[in-house]
């Protein structure tokens, strides 16, 4: 495939999964109550429920800081992967590298608008639009939406088990977004079939690494 061919692929690719991601969340966030399930099976729930931190719902950093971090990420994450593009880089690599920036991307829109944009979710009423500015929160720290729920085994825990004995036991219990899913799958497919790539990325860290120790060293040498 020519550089120009991939270069289109992966700008429509990261349209086409951004519009999937934010259509599915708009879907839940303006449909169902917050905390509201829709059972599909008996081991996969749509589970609307919003959360202000990372990925699967966990929360321990700062929502500035979190969304300011994921905004570096994904333009650090746009510029390698314009330069594989150019340098000629393998179609799979170019496609998991966009279905990464595409996932990080979904979320912070998330983050930057929908707090300027609806009204907060409640499991009494269904959030809807409201003019810009006039939502529930600020730019920046609007909430993220999470909805796929896979309770593969919902079981308890035996009597005798310490500390947990008699409580429910749920694997697998995140609740996570279709971006997501992007993250966890790109990155997993590139850790097992991009091993050289990567491995090419670390070397030249490494050696970047070590240009930087000796650059150091000759100007400490020289004063």
């Amino acid at each position: 495939m020519t550089k120009k061919k991939t270069r289109w692929l992966a700008v429509l690719l990261v349209l086409m999964l951004l519009v999937t991601d934010q259509v599915i969340k708009i879907a839940v966030k303006t449909n169902m109550h917050l905390y509201e399930s829709i059972w599909i099976t008996d081991w996969f729930q749509i589970h609307f429920i919003e959360n202000n931190g990372m990925a699967f719902g966990l929360s321990f950093i700062n929502k500035y800081v979190l969304t300011i971090f994921r905004i570096v990420a994904v333009t650090c994450i746009g510029i390698y992967l314009h330069r594989q593009i150019a340098q000629g880089a393998r179609t799979l690599y170019v496609v998991l590298l966009t279905m990464l920036l595409a996932g990080a991307a979904g979320n912070i829109i998330d983050c930057m608008f929908y707090g300027e944009i609806f009204t907060a979710s409640s499991p009494s009423y269904v959030s809807y639009w409201v003019p810009f500015g006039q939502g529930y929160s600020g730019f920046l720290t609007g909430k993220v939406v999470d909805m796929f729920y896979f309770p593969l085994i919902v079981t308890t825990w035996p009597e005798w088990m310490p500390f947990v004995g008699g409580e429910e036991f749920i694997f697998f219990s995140p609740v996570f977004n279709f971006a997501d899913a992007c993250v966890s799958v790109s990155v997993v497919a590139l850790l097992l079939f991009c091993r050289q790539e990567l491995a090419a990325l670390s070397a030249s860290n490494n050696e970047n690494d070590e240009n930087s120790d000796e650059s150091t060293d000759k100007k400490v040498s020289e004063t």
